[in-house]
């Protein structure tokens, strides 16, 4: 009988099998053109899924970014934004919205100047503890999968259930809307972190050797110092002989080779 070969757990694999979040909804969201809004920076993560229509996203002072009908965008940071239909289209606070359109009793909100339609569900996510704080910090300000090359086979279904969800008015729709943006934001996350093999990698704690999790923060904090494998043995408090078996069981490479990578990575 053929074996089946199970690949080595590295600590990559680890993060990814961890990786799951809880998302909240604000509001489903039916703009008619023209239309925008902006949201202030703040620490909750913040997710936009474009059920229907186009839009553009705004982040600080970078380029507007093209969604389109099936895109998600992740702000991992909570970064200040707006969302728009068009260029030049007015833009106004979301709260000043919300003050003057409140959102029905189910979780509605409709808004613009009776041109073409976009809808969208917007909300916040937590990722708790299963990301380590150091690698969140790698996540870029935007983070879209899209339409075209971003939704794996599998979530195509789950995504066509979501706008039939949104187009109905079922009692419990938000709790479901929040379970499939669990999804969709838990894969957005996963494939970013798959992608960035390499950096993931390299910023991983260890979190199962503590001397070792500790010189590994000393050597990401000054990869710029003159690093030895006697100065990391000596920080870790433990011989040169037993430094070097233990970094490499856990981190899978010699302690000079990590630091090279870490130094041009």
């Amino acid at each position: 009988m053929d074996r089946i070969a199970i690949p080595r757990d590295d600590g990559l694999s680890s993060v990814l099998r961890d990786v799951s979040v809880r998302s909240v909804v604000y509001c489903l969201s039916d703009f008619t053109a023209p239309w925008g809004f902006r949201v202030e920076h703040s620490p909750v993560a913040k997710f936009h899924v474009l059920l229907h229509g186009t839009a553009l996203l705004t982040v600080g002072d970078a380029a507007p970014v093209p969604l389109t009908t099936g895109d998600l965008v992740l702000l991992p940071h909570g970064d200040g934004h707006a969302v728009a239909d068009q260029p030049g289209s007015p833009v106004r606070q979301l709260d000043a919205i919300l003050a003057g359109h409140p959102v029905d009793e189910a979780g509605r909100l409709s808004y613009g100047g009776g041109g073409s339609h976009t809808r969208l569900l917007c909300g916040g996510f937590d990722l708790g503890a299963s990301l380590p704080d150091d690698l969140a910090e790698f996540l870029p300000p935007v983070l879209t999968l899209d339409a075209d090359t971003g939704l794996v086979r599998w979530l195509v279904p789950l995504f066509a259930l979501l706008k039939e969800e949104t187009q109905a008015s079922a009692p419990g729709a938000a709790a479901i809307f929040a379970k499939l943006a669990d999804v969709f934001v838990t894969q957005a996350l996963r494939s970013y972190l798959a992608a960035a093999d390499g950096l993931a990698r390299l910023a991983l704690p260890v979190r199962s050797d503590p001397d070792i999790a500790r010189t590994l923060t000393m050597i990401r904090n000054r990869p710029e110092a003159r690093w030895s494998v006697d100065a990391m043995a000596q920080s870790a408090g433990m011989s040169r002989t037993s430094f070097n078996a233990r970094f490499r069981a856990v981190v899978g490479e010699p302690p000079m080779t990590y630091l090279t990578q870490l130094r041009h990575g």
